[in-house]
């Protein structure tokens, strides 16, 4: 009985570990998302890195992406089209992956 209960906790510690790994991917995307849109807006320094903020604050909106989406594509205007920032921000999931999982290697 005792390798059941280890094999679901294993599972459990698996699940834990992979939602905050994701959350942290998400986190790291918006961050580096809210930096390109910055930079299309013209925002250097600090006004970067505030807007970068309020790209990430954006996703406690509702559960899923498209909040980010709203918030960046209504900013940025016609600087950027759909389809050029959801690319970006498919892209900038994979480099925000590799970069948490470098971190704890």
């Amino acid at each position: 009985m005792s390798t059941m209960k280890d094999r679901e906790n294993a599972f459990e510690n698996k699940y834990a570990h992979d939602a905050e790994m994701q959350f942290k991917a998400e986190a790291r995307r918006n961050k580096l998302l809210g930096l390109w849109a910055a930079d299309l807006l013209g925002k250097t320094g600090d006004d970067a890195a505030a807007y970068a903020r309020e790209v990430i604050k954006s996703d406690f909106e509702e559960a899923g992406d498209e909040d980010v989406f709203r918030k960046v594509s209504g900013d940025l205007g016609h600087r950027a089209d759909e389809a050029t920032i959801r690319a970006k921000m498919a892209s900038l999931m994979t480099e925000a992956k590799a970069q948490i999982v470098s971190e704890t290697d």
